[in-house]
């Protein structure tokens, strides 16, 4: 695509980016809280979330293809609010629904969207913009293990016992003796094979030549027939001339492409830059000194204006609250003074503005106390209603700066990659702007200090910096103690590298985590049947609850925060596969912080303190262990938007654990049951034709997901692997694969049953989240029984 094709699809997205920021005022208003309103609401919500979905697809794919840098931006900041967006209603849904997965089959029906529309798409720039930091690192980390390796073999060859040294040489005495063998054996075949060539008819001389003549005409006549085949199909061009390079294929160039536009994205980028601190030169030289003049007169005049009006000369503002930022913002001499008035009085109020907030704090506890007791008498909510979101206003700030700059031009067709200058010199002048009035704020203070001592024979009095709620200067936070005081990251990582904590993770895409979605989810609702989460649904959550937080800082910073995360499934569901592909798409540091793995390391109070402020100052990723239960919730609650830090804990057995402690460490916990047909299907199909494309067509794949009820994904990968050695694949010219082959070794490995299954979901229900559903279900029964008696009596 070109960059006007690219610039058409920007305009076209702000189109559909309007309507939607239209529709969000009408969410914000309270709905009733009964079954008709809330299936609109829902679907209300759905519907949203659906098209914010394709806007996120739309932009990331703009911000990784446009070349002008600054579009690209603009682009940046919409894309990353339409993510944040995108995780305020996940977040939305989940309250309204009471359930982590939801069933929207209904709803890309009514839109016309496909399943392939509920895919969460996952930013490039995640993995482009830090791939450096990504090599370094992982640098770092082989140094360290070859390090490792060298010295962990040097000790092992030293402290070789006796009987190991006898082991390992009697093993390859043997395994010389076996290759004698098999010489020797070798030789004995080839004796016996001239032996019996030897022992053949021979032909006579007309035969032989006979037989020479047809093999060689055969080959001439094969020769022709390929030959007229070959100009045949270059004639109704099925095949690309002599002379011309067979192509490539489509997805090839269409990343060569790409790959091409993101290099021009680094050299627009470097002009831009080096035409931005041109720019800034230059206006230093040409206009710094009049606008500095210009600001300087200006405070004069109302240092003069002041004195007139009130007999003295103002204080003048702190930089805190905006300097002479207030002169300039077209306000006269009685407004500054009022202004600067009423925030030195703020700080008499603010005991007065405390007692009353203690008060509503009182009043405001009561209700919530007076709410849960009716919930729990059975009475449900009286509204649904969305939360203010962060990042609305985001987008709308940067869908006006975009109708005001690039949206009324007229270079949709041809637009011009380069920057624009204009553009570039309002941007320098502002900056240029903020930062000479910081520089004039300073001037002017000490100017002020001296006619105040000159006219009104005092000291210049200082504004008193306005407190915040807790009574407390604004930016001072209790300090935490650290515990690694004056050693850098660096020694840190090692320490962690070396114990074993921090591991090298795998690289694992998200999308090989294979799976289909649940296309019947409304259908089971109606059906008053709860429906369980996909394999699509649950890579669908860890994209949204993962990776698109850690992602990105400015998202991680406004979204709602989300600490940590549980993946409870049988084994072989493919939960430390997750982990890792969180890792891969976020580029995080990855931690084993398991039970197995803590075992004789950092022992008592003090070591557990010492390793989860380690593991938290360099940046945690995986741990569950019982032993740093406390320290580890302890630093969970410390935890702020911003840091990009998310404790994932895997398990197959929640119910050894405490329920309470469980619920209170993990925020969100996602349930993983066995997959059903359709991810099923999807599995032994994308499975198949990774190893063998040909031969899967011909196998009833329908079958083997039918008769696969009740195995896991590891247990198929398992079956395949086991089929499909080098050996059967030399074969598969010959003898055709077939479905029966791999019964056998589904049959040896052990299934999920029933029962266990049910025992999960039983514990499922007793979470929270869990509670809230089964309420939920039950409340819509009733509600149903109520209205089923009502139309019985109007009867």
């Amino acid at each position: 695509m070109s960059e006007g094709a690219y610039q058409r699809l920007w305009d076209s997205s702000h189109v559909t980016l309007q309507e939607l920021l239209d529709q969000e005022q009408p969410l914000l208003e309270p709905v009733p809280n009964r079954e008709r309103e809330r299936q609109s609401f829902q679907y209300r919500l759905s519907s949203l979330y659906l098209y914010y979905l394709g806007l996120l697809r739309r932009f990331d794919t703009l911000y990784d293809q446009m070349v002008q840098p600054q579009k690209r931006r603009l682009l940046r900041r919409l894309l990353d609010g339409v993510a944040g967006r995108v995780l305020e209603l996940k977040d939305e849904l989940v309250r309204a629904d009471l359930c982590e997965n939801h069933c929207l089959d209904h709803v890309l029906h009514d839109l016309k969207l496909t399943p392939a529309d509920l895919e969460v798409p996952i930013p490039k720039y995640f993995q482009l913009e830090q791939s450096s930091i990504l090599r370094e690192r992982g640098q770092i980390l082989a140094e360290i293990l070859s390090k490792m390796e060298t010295l962990s073999l040097k000790e092992s060859f030293l402290e070789m016992h006796r009987t190991d040294a006898i082991i390992l040489l009697q093993s390859a005495e043997r395994a010389r003796q076996g290759r004698l063998r098999a010489t020797f054996m070798r030789e004995i075949r080839r004796e016996k094979k001239k032996m019996r060539e030897d022992g053949r008819h021979k032909f006579s001389q007309d035969q032989a030549a006979i037989t020479i003549q047809k093999v060689w005409r055969g080959y001439l006549q094969r020769k022709r027939t390929l030959q007229d085949r070959q100009t045949e199909m270059e004639f109704i061009g099925m095949l690309p001339l002599p002379n011309q390079v067979a192509p490539l294929g489509v997805k090839t160039i269409a990343g060569l492409g790409d790959s091409v536009r993101r290099l021009l994205q680094v050299e627009k980028e470097q002009e831009y830059q080096l035409a931005m601190v041109k720019t800034q030169d230059t206006l230093k030289e040409t206009e710094g000194p009049d606008m500095k003049e210009k600001m300087k007169e200006q405070i004069r005049q109302w240092f003069i204006e002041c004195h007139a009006l009130t007999g003295r000369f103002p204080d003048y503002p702190d930089e805190s609250l905006g300097g002479s930022y207030m002169i300039f913002a077209d306000k006269t001499p009685e407004q500054v003074k009022m202004e600067l008035e009423i925030q030195a009085q703020e700080g008499k109020k603010k005991d007065q503005e405390k007692n009353k907030e203690k008060e509503k704090e009182k009043t405001e506890k009561k209700k919530k106390k007076e709410k849960e007791e009716k919930t729990k008498g059975g009475e449900a909510d009286a509204t649904l209603k969305v939360m203010p979101s962060k990042f609305v206003p985001m987008i709308n700030a940067g869908h006006e700066e975009y109708m005001n700059l690039w949206g009324n031009r007229n270079d949709s067709v041809h637009p011009n990659p380069s920057f624009d200058p204009e553009t570039l010199r309002e941007e320098k002048r502002k900056e240029m702007e903020q930062e000479i009035r910081i520089q004039v704020d300073e001037l002017m203070r000490q100017e002020l200090k001296a006619l105040h001592l000159a006219v009104d024979r005092e000291e210049g009095r200082p504004l008193k910096v306005p407190k915040n709620k807790t009574g407390k200067k604004p930016g001072k936070k209790k300090k935490e103690k650290d515990l690694t005081f004056g050693r850098p990251v660096d020694s840190l990582f090692k320490e962690l590298v070396m114990f074993g904590f921090l591991k090298k993770s795998e690289t694992v895409a998200l999308k090989d985590y294979i799976g289909d979605c649940l296309y019947l989810g409304s259908t089971l609702n109606l059906a008053k049947k709860l429906p369980m989460p996909s394999l699509f649904d649950i890579r669908q959550n860890i994209a949204l609850y993962g990776v698109l937080r850690l992602g990105s800082p400015d998202i991680h910073s406004m979204a709602p925060l989300i600490r940590s995360i549980l993946l409870v499934g049988p084994p072989g569901m493919g939960k430390k596969m997750l982990v890792k592909a969180v890792c891969t798409e976020t580029g995080a540091n990855l931690f084993d912080l398991s039970p197995d793995n803590l075992q004789g390391k950092y022992p008592g109070k003090a070591g557990v303190q010492m390793l989860v402020h380690m593991v938290f100052k360099v940046g945690p990723e995986q741990m569950d262990p019982k032993r740093i239960k406390k320290d580890l919730t302890k630093a969970l609650r410390l935890l702020s938007p911003g840091d990009r830090v998310m404790l994932i804990g895997t398990t197959d057995r929640p119910q050894l654990a405490e329920m309470k402690g469980l619920c209170r460490t993990y925020e969100r916990i996602l349930l993983m049951p066995r997959p059903d047909y359709a991810s099923r299907y999807v599995l032994w199909k994308h499975m198949l034709e990774a190893q063998v494309s040909q031969a899967a067509q011909s196998l009833d794949i329908s079958a083997l997901a039918k008769v696969s009820d009740g195995y896991t994904p590891g247990h198929i990968v398992q079956a395949i692997q086991s089929v499909l050695t080098e050996r059967r694949l030399l074969q598969l010219s010959k003898r055709p694969l077939v479905a029966s082959e791999f019964l056998g070794h589904l049959a040896k490995l052990e299934p999920v049953y029933r029962e266990e299954e049910e025992a999960l979901k039983d514990w499922y229900f007793k979470t929270p989240m869990g509670k809230k559903m089964m309420k939920l279900s039950k409340d819509q029964d009733a509600e149903e029984a109520k209205l089923a008696k009502e139309k019985k009596k109007r009867k």
